[in-house]
């Protein structure tokens, strides 16, 4: 199939998905909603993946795959020899049915597309132990502080130097105290205008969250470095 066919594919099941919603659902109501990251912003997350020219991606949690599908488009519209889009989900089958991996494999992504299920905190250490470098990273899994702060450690040992870490839910008090570790410590820098009039971040109803776009980029360090152990800036 032509690249042109293979994109064409990819967002006619992109357009179904955010009409329609997902063949399948948990029954919750509004989880389709409140779950899936919004059209507009899967849009602005595949414009700044394309322009980086990624060839690997690796996503932190699949749901109903609107990110999912969004980072594909982007691979294959940047066309690099060997697209690999890893990613990782311990719930997709048990939790989820399988609808976010059905979609992607509706959309033939599943020919670039590998599903690892397993907690990030097991599967992550496991991809940098392979040797695994990435282009960037898509992180929408558990937003528990502790969680989050692991996922990013390892990220920043596979994500090349320069690379990109995006964030969904970036407002929420948990997130965002995670990234301003690696922002104040670690060299880290925001893209500013990535996701312009992103929408507002999305959190359970007993968090308050700051008022923040949902999805924010940050730019790792080239080259990077590690900070002296005595060196430490609160965050």
């Amino acid at each position: 199939m032509k690249s042109d066919e293979r994109r064409t594919r990819i967002r006619e099941v992109r357009r179904r998905l955010a009409q329609e919603g997902p063949p399948w659902t948990r029954d919750r109501k509004a989880d389709f909603e409140t779950v899936t990251v919004p059209e507009r912003d899967c849009d602005q997350l595949r414009d700044l993946l394309i322009s980086e020219g990624v060839q690997t991606v690796v996503e932190v949690g699949l749901a109903y795959a609107s990110s999912a599908l969004a980072i594909g488009e982007a691979l294959v519209t940047v066309q690099r020899p060997s697209p690999r889009h890893i990613i990782i989900d311990p719930f997709q089958e048990r939790d989820w049915s399988n609808a976010g991996w059905d979609l992607l494999r509706s959309a033939g992504l599943d020919s670039i597309a590998s599903l690892i299920p397993a907690p990030s905190s097991i599967a992550l250490p496991q991809l940098l132990t392979e040797g695994l470098v990435a282009d960037a990273a898509f992180v929408d899994g558990s937003h528990r502080f502790h969680e989050v702060f692991v996922d990013l450690y390892f990220l920043r040992k596979i994500i090349r130097p320069g690379g990109l870490i995006v964030m969904d839910d970036a407002g929420a008090p948990s997130v965002l105290t995670a990234v301003r570790y690696y922002e104040q410590n670690l060299g880290w820098t925001v893209i500013p205008g990535a996701f312009p009039g992103s929408t507002p971040t999305t959190v359970a109803a007993n968090v308050q969250a700051e008022s923040a776009t949902r999805c924010k980029a940050m730019r790792l360090p080239d080259p990077p470095f590690e900070p002296p152990f005595e060196e430490f800036h609160a965050f």
